[in-house]
């Protein structure tokens, strides 16, 4: 599995057996966390809407609130790779839920 920075992928959270995409997150020549991208948006600060993204069908948040690692074997399907423009965002979420 090569998850590049950036990409979103069908991921085994280990929750209730189910699957959700999570977008990748760490440098490409690194290996590490990744955020939950979910439905739900609670108008908080730290999540960022990323609207109809093509290879979801729901309009999608990401939630950096929900970042963590997991081992590659979780990944099990790319859907595809979140634009720039929000890529951007979600980084700048994350330097604030982080105050970096």
């Amino acid at each position: 599995m090569n998850s590049r920075h950036g990409e979103v992928w069908l991921v085994d959270m280990g929750i209730a057996a189910k699957t959700r995409p999570a977008l990748v997150l760490i440098a490409d020549q690194l290996d590490a966390p990744r955020s939950l991208i979910t439905r739900q948006n609670r108008g908080s600060e730290l999540e960022v809407p990323l609207g109809h993204l093509p290879f979801l069908n729901p309009e999608s948040v990401a939630n950096v609130q929900g970042i963590g690692s997991l081992p590659s074997v979780r990944f099990e399907k790319r859907l595809g790779l979140v634009p720039e423009t929000d890529l951007k965002k979600v980084k700048a979420a994350l330097l604030k839920a982080c105050a970096l």
